[in-house]
């Protein structure tokens, strides 16, 4: 199914987009794209960016610490996931720095602690190490870094040391979970 552009003027362009900005912080890639599809000529579109500029509808910085709060608090992303999502978008290192401040520290490590215990509810009956290779990938999945994913799994996923399989039982299918 072809895709077809729907023709607008500029000025018509420009209060769409003033409009949608006024709603929501927006990324110029992600309006530039508008225009695109509204077969707006690149030199429309760029006046009508330096416009959307000019009247602070759209602001780099602005966009950057919004997408980090947003990405991390509703959809669970870490740092990393969330960097490479910006950089998608034309951001640069240091504008990714900046934005990934609004992160701290202990919100972080708090939920990536919430994400892979929920994740333990779903992978219960599995042995030890399969459980906590799946919960790395998982956490890895959503863009942490290994190190916390590291520090984080063991208070989540507790090794059960009175009961351990011997490396050489085929016939072990203990979980290693504590009840």
């Amino acid at each position: 199914m072809a895709t077809t552009k729907k023709k607008i003027s500029p000025e018509n362009a420009l209060n769409r987009l003033a409009a949608l900005c006024s709603r929501s912080e927006q990324a110029e890639c992600d309006l530039r794209a508008k225009l695109a599809a509204w077969a707006i000529a690149p030199n429309d579109a760029d006046r009508i960016i330096a416009r959307l500029y000019e009247m602070r509808f759209i602001d780099r910085n602005r966009y950057a610490c919004a997408f980090v709060r947003d990405k991390f608090r509703f959809e669970g992303w870490g740092k990393i996931k969330i960097s490479y999502q910006l950089r998608q978008k034309g951001f640069d290192d240091n504008a990714i720095a900046d934005a990934l401040t609004e992160i701290s520290d202990e919100e972080y490590a708090e939920r990536l602690h919430t994400l892979l215990a929920a994740k333990v509810r779903s992978i219960k009956n599995k042995p030890y190490m399969q459980a906590k290779a799946a919960l790395v990938r998982f956490a890895a999945s959503r863009g942490f870094e290994p190190d916390i994913i590291y520090r984080t799994i063991p208070d989540v996923l507790p090794y059960n040391s009175t009961n351990p399989c011997d490396d050489d039982d085929d016939n072990c299918q203990d979980a290693y979970f504590d009840d």
